[in-house]
Parts: C-alpha cells; sequence; structure tokens
C-alpha cells in the first residue's frame, strides 16, 4: 500500500520508476502488491454483514467509504465485493445481498498505481480512484470536501487503511503518524486499520540499506515502536476520541484487523 512521500523524496526523485531495484519501495506504492498478498486474505477475515451491522437503519442515501493508500485498486474492489456480498464476478451494486448502497473513493500518492486501477474498475458509479498525498492537507481537504458535498456530507460513514500507516510513519516521524490517525478519525464513523507489525518496518529499512541508500529519515527517531497494532489502538483511543470495537484476526502475514469507533457525537450525523 502506497503512503505520502516524506523528505527523502529528494534524494530519491531521480530514481524512476519510483520503486526502487530490490523491491524496495520508500513509500510503498509496490507495483504488485496484491501478488504476495492477496486481497483474500483480509476480506476473509470480514463479516459480509459487517455493513448492515454497523449501520442497520435504512437509509435513502448511500454509505460512504474511504480506502486510503489503495494501491492498484485490488484490495478496495474486494472489499467492495465482499460486503456487498457480491463475490461472484457477475455481481452488481444493484442486486446487492447487503441491500446497502456503498460509494467508495479510493486514494493513493502514486498516480501510475490509480492509473491502473481507473483502467481495471468494474463499477466505476460505485468506487471512484484519485491521486493523493493523505498527509498534504492543501491537496486532501479540497479533494475530500468536494466528494463528500456531492452528497450532502461532511464525513465518510468507514474508512479503511490497509497496510498503510509504517510507511506514514518511517517517512513522517511520530508526529506524521498521530497527525495522520488523527485526521482520519475525525473524518468517519467507523475506522477500519491494519498496521504493520514492528518487524515490517526492520524489513523495510534493510532492502533500502541493501542498495546502498541510507535509512528512512525517521528509522532510527522513532519512539512509537515495539507492538504497533497496540500502540496505533492507544493513540486512536487516547488521543483520537475513538474506540475499539473488535480485532476480526490476523492475516497470514500477521497483521491484525482492527475496527474502531468515534466516540464524537453525530460523527456522521449530517
Amino acid at each position: 500500500m502506497a503512503a505520502p512521500m516524506s523528505d527523502c523524496r529528494k534524494a530519491l526523485e531521480s530514481m524512476q520508476p519510483s520503486v526502487l531495484p530490490g523491491g524496495a519501495a520508500p513509500y510503498g506504492n509496490f507495483p504488485d502488491y496484491a501478488r504476495f498478498h492477496p486481497p483474500e486474505g483480509r476480506v476473509r477475515l470480514l463479516p459480509t454483514t459487517l455493513l448492515s451491522r454497523l449501520f442497520p437503519n435504512q437509509r435513502e442515501r448511500p454509505l460512504l467509504g474511504l480506502d486510503v493508500g489503495c494501491n492498484s485498486g485490488e484490495l478496495s474492489i474486494a472489499l467492495f465485493r465482499h460486503l456487498l456480498g457480491l463475490q461472484d464476478n457477475r455481481g452488481s451494486p444493484e442486486c446487492s445481498m447487503a441491500g446497502t448502497d456503498l460509494s467508495l473513493l479510493c486514494c493513493d500518492i502514486d498516480s501510475e498505481l490509480i492509473k491502473r486501477a481507473k483502467q481495471r474498475n468494474p463499477f466505476p458509479a460505485s468506487v471512484s480512484y484519485v491521486t493523493l498525498d493523505i498527509t498534504d492537507p492543501n491537496t486532501r481537504e479540497p479533494l475530500l470536501h468536494s466528494y463528500l458535498s456531492k452528497f450532502g456530507r461532511s464525513a465518510f460513514d468507514i474508512c479503511f487503511c490497509m497496510s498503510v500507516t509504517m510507511w506514514i510513519h518511517l517517512n513522517h516521524g511520530d508526529s506524521g503518524l498521530v497527525a495522520f490517525l488523527s485526521c482520519l478519525a475525525s473524518k468517519c464513523t467507523y475506522f477500519l486499520v491494519e498496521p504493520q507489525p514492528w518487524k515490517c518496518y526492520r524489513a523495510a529499512a534493510r532492502r533500502l540499506r541493501k542498495l546502498g541508500r541510507n535509512d528512512f529519515d525517521h528509522f532510527r527517531s522513532l519512539t512509537i515502536n515495539g507492538d504497533m497494532a497496540e500502540k496505533i489502538t492507544e493513540i486512536l483511543t487516547k488521543d483520537c476520541a475513538m474506540e475499539l470495537v473488535c480485532c476480526f484476526g490476523s492475516t497470514n502475514w500477521d497483521r491484525s484487523l482492527l475496527l474502531f469507533k468515534s466516540s464524537r457525537p453525530n460523527t456522521c450525523g449530517d
């Protein structure tokens, strides 16, 4: 999953493509991510009735979702199919088994990945892809506001953040991670996050060093470390007005799927 670029971009911007030789992707923008972490490994952990459980009341308007760091869209589409009960390729949102209408905005910093996602999108009326550095408020706020205003809304019902937090953390440091989580928590009612464990941080830094390059700018100075699922839970519950609803278990690559709910009043009651 891709994440925003850091100050180390200047040292790497001359490298094309943005994924370096040897499998190192400094921003998480692996071109074949779905091959080594298949979407099915995540969606199988989620109940197909999740949306109807979280939003039991019938609504005349669609649920709004935000998928941050969507890469080339394979997981976005898998989530969309799974949560709407469209498990086979013949399904369509109009005949959703879940009886739920979902509009999903998916963003990634890598324009080439977004281009591929748009080309392969089987649900263009319901799933949208945009190139966006989610940590840049000057581009983030107008874009998200424009999307939400089309539905007369000011926040999303659910946000997905799958294997993105490490790349934010490595490229923007402890304060960047906290700001990122706080931003997303303020923009949704429910927040589904898959944090990378600390061993993945070490592996990402090691891949850069094997190429003769320096560590990520912030890697050596990170004080938020260790059990990252626990640390991210602590940030969201103590600093971002969210509560942990449940953990859906772990993927085969040892990453937990954690669901949080905003404890702010009327988060999406607009």
